[in-house]
């Protein structure tokens, strides 16, 4: 129902990168070109400026976005309430996760969410905690799965779940299995996830409360992956912490090991982050419903 060119811009807009925005709408570089180019023949002005080897929006692009969102936002309000109207539910369903939740527990959430609405068209984006925030917020997902707080105002957010982080080591490392004092830590290597991510702020906040500061902390390296943290704590990189949810395969394998810091608790909860206002229905109320409900079931 959204106006194809205006859809287009809405990407090229969001990547400022014309190959990116082609891969992700399934199209050839030249007809993204072609459908810029028209809409800006349509305005009468240029929507971006692609001198000096780079793509920006010019000041007139610039007030096109706000506009541009209303209509993505007015067009899925408008299908989903003729389906509402209808008894039915089928259209779209646009999620984020955070990376955790997205590679290891949101394929079980949308293999058992479509056995109850198989005419839904589930799509799916990962990244960090506040990426999946800011997808939310410009209309990229409906709903999207987090895994640290979230601190906008502009959204809501709803606990669905506790998540248990733990302290990884290599199997052969001293403290495989053992109990550790906290200042311990102080002299080790760490890995962290980057800046924005969820798990570090749960990681960052825990550490603090047993009273290590992060300026006393060797913090070796950052990674934007959990898997890029276990990769690490193999190659004996340094030790990190993650979701037990992440660790079953090397625990398996017998390639990592838990360690245990004396007094600290490195629980979380896992929450649904919508936009703030009235409750959302449709098929992201479907949605949402459906992981307060199925969520205390999943086998741990």
């Amino acid at each position: 129902m959204e106006n194809f060119r205006i859809k287009v811009f809405r990407v090229v807009a969001r990547h400022l990168n014309f190959t990116r925005a082609a891969e992700e709408l399934l199209l050839t570089q030249p007809a993204v070109t072609q459908q810029i180019k028209a809409l800006e023949e349509e305005f009468g002005v240029p929507l971006f400026d692609r001198s000096g080897g780079r793509v920006v929006l010019t000041p007139a692009g610039e007030a096109l976005i706000p506009f541009a969102d209303q209509m993505n936002t007015l067009s899925a309000a408008a299908f989903e309430s003729v389906n509402n109207a209808a008894g039915r539910n089928d259209g779209s369903l646009a999620l984020g996760a955070s990376q955790t939740i997205g590679q290891y527990l949101l394929p079980r959430f949308v293999a058992l969410f479509l056995r109850e609405y198989p005419r839904i068209n589930v799509t799916a984006i990962s990244g960090n905690t506040d990426e999946m925030l800011e997808a939310v917020v410009e209309h990229r997902v409906q709903i999207a799965l987090i895994e640290g707080p979230g601190l906008r105002k502009d959204l809501h957010t709803e606990p669905f779940m506790e998540d248990e982080m733990v302290m990884v080591v290599p199997a052969d490392h001293p403290w495989a299995g053992q109990h550790i004092a906290a200042a311990d830590l102080e002299t080790a290597p760490l890995l962290m996830r980057e800046v924005g991510s969820g798990s570090r702020r749960v990681v960052e906040n825990a550490l603090a409360q047993i009273g290590l500061k992060k300026k006393n902390l060797k913090v070796v390296m950052d990674l934007d992956s959990t898997e890029g943290l276990l990769s690490g704590v193999e190659a004996g990189l340094g030790f990190t912490f993650v979701s037990r949810w992440a660790m079953r395969n090397q625990i398996a394998l017998h390639t990592l090991s838990i360690a245990h810091v004396k007094g600290l608790k490195l629980s979380r909860k896992f929450s649904l982050a919508y936009v703030a206002g009235p409750e959302p229905r449709g098929n992201t109320g479907a949605f949402r419903r459906f992981i307060l409900g199925y969520s205390k079931q999943m086998p741990s």
